[in-house]
C-alpha cells in the first residue's frame, strides 16, 4: 500500500504553458511527477526511453520513427497519440522563457517535418543528418491544458488536484493515478513553495516537510552540515558556472588573454571557498556528464597566475576591465564574482565590478543588446552538448548567446561532430571540439555545482543531475 502523503519542499512551484520553457530544476522535480519526456536523458550522452518507448532511424539520420509506450494516457481519458506529441511539439517550437526570450527550437527544426504515421507513430524527416535530434527531445516534456486553463495535464505517475500561483508563490497537489500498480509510492503530495534553501532545510528537520530540494542555493551552504538525523543526496550537476568574455571587443577578442584570464583562476580555491567542496572546478564549455567530456579526458585549466602575468606583458591592461554579475542565477553570484576581481587583479588587471539587482535585465541586456562588459557572469544550463556548443559558442547562427567567439578550427569540428551518426564516433567528435575549446576559450571557467537534497529517514528520493526527481 502507498504511504499516505508526502510534502516535498521547493523553491518554487510553478507549472509552465506547452509554449513556455524553463530550466529551473526545482520546476523540472516538479514537472518529472506529472509528465513525461519524450527521451529521458542520461549522462555521458546517453537517452533512454520516455513517452517514446523505442525508435529507429534511416542509415543517414535524415528519418527517425518514435513509437508511444503502450498504455499511454492523460489522467482525462484521453489517449496520448502521435498527432497529440506533434501538436505539443510545434507549440513548443516558438517557446520562451520567464524573461520573455526566445530559446533555439524552432531553428532546430526550421528544415524538418513532422507525421503522425499511424496513432503512435511519429515520423521526423530533415533533409540533412539530424544525428542531434535525440539529443534535443529530452527537452520535451508533452503536456495538455486543463479545463480551467491550466497546463497540468500529463502522462506520468500523477494528476495534479490543486495548483495555484499568487503573489510569485505556487501551491500544488499530486494525486497518484494508480496505485494498485505503483504501491512505492506515496498516492499524495503536496509541493511547498519555499525561495530560501535555509527554510527549506528547516521545514525538514522540524518535521514540517519530508524532503527539501536544491539545498545547494541556500546563501549560507554551512549549514549543510549532512547530519546523520537526515538522509542526504547529492550528485554533480549539468550546470556550468562562467563568465562570458567579451569576444566582440576589447582586451577578450585575443584567445592569448583570454587565455591567461583561465590561468589567473584558482578553481581549486574558489570550489572550497565559496561552494564550501559542493561542486568541481570547469575544464571546458561544458560538465563532465555531457556527451564528449569523458573522451576528451580534460583537467581544468592549471592555476599559474605567473604564466597569466607573463602572457598579459604583451598586452595594454592599464585600463580598468568591466567585470559584470547579477546578485543570484548563478548562485553565490557576489562571491564568486569577488574571488575572480581579486585573482585577476593579482596578475595586473585593474577590475570594475558592476551588480545587476534586476536578473530579467541583467539576461536581456547581455544575451539581445550584448552589454557584456569585459566578462559577465552567467550559468549555462543545457544537459547537451550540441545545444551548448551551438547556441553558444558556434559564429555560425550568431545566437541569442553567441557573444563574437569566432575560431575556425572550432568551426570544423563542430560541422564534423553534427554529421557524425554513430554514437561512438559522436563523442569522439565531440571531445575534438570540447578540447579545442580548452585551448581557445571562449569564456572564463569557473564551476560545476552540486545537486544537494535532504529527506527524512527511511525515505527514497534521487534527484538527477539535471533535475528530474525520482521517488
Amino acid at each position: 500500500m502507498a504511504t499516505s502523503t508526502l510534502r516535498i519542499a521547493l523553491e518554487n512551484v510553478d507549472f509552465r504553458l506547452p509554449t513556455q520553457v524553463t530550466d529551473d530544476n526545482s520546476v523540472l522535480a516538479l514537472k518529472s511527477l506529472v509528465f513525461e519526456p519524450l527521451v529521458r536523458w542520461r549522462p555521458n550522452g546517453k537517452v533512454e526511453p520516455g513517452l517514446f518507448s523505442s525508435w529507429d532511424r534511416s542509415d543517414d539520420a535524415r528519418t527517425w520513427r518514435f513509437h508511444i509506450r503502450e498504455n499511454a494516457i492523460f489522467p482525462d481519458g484521453q489517449a496520448c497519440s502521435a498527432e497529440s506529441v506533434i501538436t505539443y511539439i510545434n507549440g513548443f517550437l516558438d517557446s520562451r522563457d520567464y524573461f520573455g526570450m526566445s530559446w533555439s527550437y524552432a531553428r532546430y527544426f526550421a528544415r524538418t517535418t513532422f507525421v503522425a504515421e499511424d496513432e503512435t507513430t511519429v515520423r521526423i524527416e530533415n533533409d540533412e543528418p539530424f544525428a542531434h535530434l535525440i539529443d534535443i527531445l529530452n527537452d520535451f516534456w508533452p503536456s495538455r491544458i486543463a479545463q480551467d486553463g491550466k497546463p497540468v495535464i500529463g502522462t506520468g505517475s500523477y494528476r495534479v488536484t490543486e495548483f495555484e500561483r499568487r503573489d510569485g508563490r505556487g501551491s500544488a497537489e499530486l494525486q497518484l493515478i494508480d496505485a494498485s500498480n505503483s504501491p512505492h509510492l506515496p498516492e499524495k503530495i503536496v509541493a511547498v513553495h519555499e525561495p530560501s534553501g535555509e527554510k527549506r532545510l528547516k521545514l525538514l528537520r522540524s518535521g514540517e516537510v519530508d524532503a527539501a530540494l536544491n539545498l545547494e542555493r541556500a546563501e549560507n551552504l554551512e549549514v549543510l552540515d549532512l547530519e546523520p538525523s537526515l538522509h542526504w543526496g547529492r550528485v554533480l550537476s549539468t550546470l556550468s558556472v562562467i563568465y562570458y568574455l567579451n569576444c566582440f571587443n576589447g582586451l577578450f577578442t585575443n584567445p592569448e588573454a583570454r587565455f591567461a584570464a583561465n590561468l589567473a583562476i584558482d578553481n581549486a580555491a574558489l570550489v572550497n571557498q565559496v561552494y564550501k567542496s559542493f561542486a568541481a572546478p570547469s575544464s571546458t564549455v561544458v560538465s563532465p556528464l555531457h556527451l564528449g567530456h569523458r573522451e576528451a579526458d580534460l583537467k581544468p585549466i592549471p592555476y599559474d597566475p605567473a604564466a597569466a602575468r607573463e602572457i598579459l606583458k604583451k598586452f595594454d591592461i592599464s585600463s580598468p576591465i568591466l567585470l559584470r554579475t547579477p546578485e543570484y542565477m548563478p548562485e553565490h553570484a557576489e562571491k564568486i564574482s569577488h574571488f575572480v576581481a581579486a585573482s585577476l587583479e593579482s596578475v595586473g588587471f585593474t577590475v570594475k565590478v558592476e551588480v545587476e539587482t534586476n536578473r530579467p535585465e541583467y539576461a536581456r541586456s547581455i544575451g539581445l543588446r550584448k552589454q557584456v562588459g569585459d566578462l559577465a557572469l552567467f550559468d549555462s544550463t543545457p544537459n547537451t552538448t550540441f545545444r551548448v556548443l551551438d547556441d553558444k559558442i558556434s559564429s555560425i547562427n550568431k545566437n541569442t548567446w553567441w557573444l563574437g567567439y569566432h575560431d575556425e578550427e572550432f568551426l570544423s569540428l563542430f560541422a564534423e561532430a553534427k554529421s557524425t551518426v554513430l554514437d561512438e564516433a559522436r563523442a569522439q567528435a565531440y571531445a575534438k571540439c570540447l578540447r579545442r575549446l580548452q585551448q581557445n576559450p571562449p569564456w572564463l571557467y569557473v564551476a560545476h555545482p552540486e545537486v544537494i537534497w535532504a529527506t527524512r529517514p527511511g525515505l527514497t528520493m534521487n534527484v538527477g543531475s539535471s533535475g528530474v526527481l525520482t521517488l
